[in-house]
């Protein structure tokens, strides 16, 4: 695919994923980027808006000027800034978004090509809560685990940029070890969700699932409580021929 399509499918995944009535982000809010190469990767911009980005508002970065940060944990504000100003292509292009970081880190797994990443208000109901574990780790319908996965990474609330990319990058690696394959979607306690895919699809695909998923978690909840699937239907959705079939189709 050539930079310029890339380009083009990440801003279209942008405004989608931006569009006020989604409830997804509004303002400033949420990050989207793409994987170039294996040098580079494109990422919004800090302080713009996803539902208006345009072609000036997103940054060309180097991975390499980026992931040996997430091995260290002295660094100072200031010394995190002149990183991010310094692993832009182009240094009089706009300062890349404080979580350039993680979407650096997760744009190396197999098979990303694509991250979005918002606030969704559904979404952040549960992980506001007590009870936003039980919202990556259990699944209350089909659907559900076959645009997002059977479970989801949970992170607890981390103070956002360096620190925040370290700790994903942990508990992203935890959930590889035990399940073999990337997260589609990674849940951030009192922050918001990311999602992650192969296509722009596949993002708006476990985006819009994960937040229908959270709508109908407080519903079931406001009744009495969420009813779960058994680990065993959760395992047996995940490993249909059919179902893996129309996650094909569905571009997953």
């Amino acid at each position: 695919m050539s930079s310029t399509q890339t380009q083009s499918d990440l801003l279209e995944l942008s405004h989608f994923l931006g569009q006020e009535d989604r409830n997804l982000a509004i303002l400033g809010e949420g990050n989207t980027s793409a994987k170039l190469d294996d040098e580079s990767f494109l990422v919004k911009a800090s302080g713009s808006c996803l539902e208006t980005l345009g072609k000036d508002d997103v940054v060309a970065c180097r991975f390499d000027a980026l992931l040996p940060m997430l091995d260290k944990d002295d660094l100072t504000d200031q010394e995190i800034e002149d990183h991010l100003l310094a692993c832009r292509v182009d240094p009089e292009s706009k300062k890349p978004s404080v979580e350039t970081l993680f979407h650096a880190y997760l744009l190396t797994l197999p098979g990303i090509n694509f991250i979005g990443h918002t606030h969704s208000i559904a979404v952040n109901q549960i992980l506001c809560s007590p009870i936003a574990e039980q919202f990556a780790t259990k699944k209350l319908f089909p659907d559900e685990i076959v645009c997002c996965g059977a479970r989801s990474v949970f992170v607890p609330y981390t103070d956002p940029g360096l620190r925040l990319s370290q700790v994903i990058r942990e508990q992203t690696q935890k959930y590889m070890d035990e399940l073999g394959t990337p997260p589609r979607v990674i849940l951030l306690a009192n922050h918001g969700l990311i999602t992650l895919g192969k296509t722009p699809g596949a993002v708006k695909a476990a985006m819009l699932m994960a937040h229908k998923s959270a709508e109908i978690f407080v519903g079931a909840a406001a009744l009495g409580g969420p009813v779960f699937l058994s680990d065993e239907d959760v395992d047996r959705i995940a490993n249909r021929i059919d179902e893996h079939y129309r996650q094909r189709a569905l571009k997953l």
